[in-house]
């Protein structure tokens, strides 16, 4: 939990105050409910932002874009946090039950871990 907030405050140090006179636009993200709609915006919208890096000038329009763009990358990656901490939390049962003597526990709770982390890896 001290390695999240340590990098909440660095991500938060590096970006720029708006400044009192700008207005800016807020955008409703792409939904992300599940793991795979997460792992699916999360790549389509870095895809999108690295093509629109790749133009040698950024215009105030190719700006805007990213800014719409960062609302769907951040919703993404807060449910991959998420999904990813409920996959380390079925791994830590399955370590706990590999060390007992009660392999149908252990298969269970094997089971369910693959089938969770299964949607990390295509």
């Amino acid at each position: 939990m001290k390695h999240a907030a340590f990098v909440a405050l660095v991500a938060f140090s590096l970006v720029p105050p708006a400044l009192a006179s700008d207005t800016v636009d807020h955008y409703a993200p792409q939904p992300s409910a599940t793991l795979e709609d997460a792992l699916a915006n999360f790549t389509s919208h870095n895809a999108h932002l690295a093509e629109i890096l790749g133009k040698p000038d950024l215009s105030a329009d190719d700006m805007e874009d990213i800014h719409q763009l960062t609302y769907t990358l951040e919703d993404a990656l807060a449910k991959m946090i998420a999904e990813s901490t409920a996959i380390a939390v079925q791994l830590e049962i399955v370590h706990h039950w590999s060390e007992s003597t009660n392999a149908a526990r252990l298969k269970e709770h094997a089971q369910s871990y693959l089938e969770m982390a299964g949607k990390l890896v295509r």
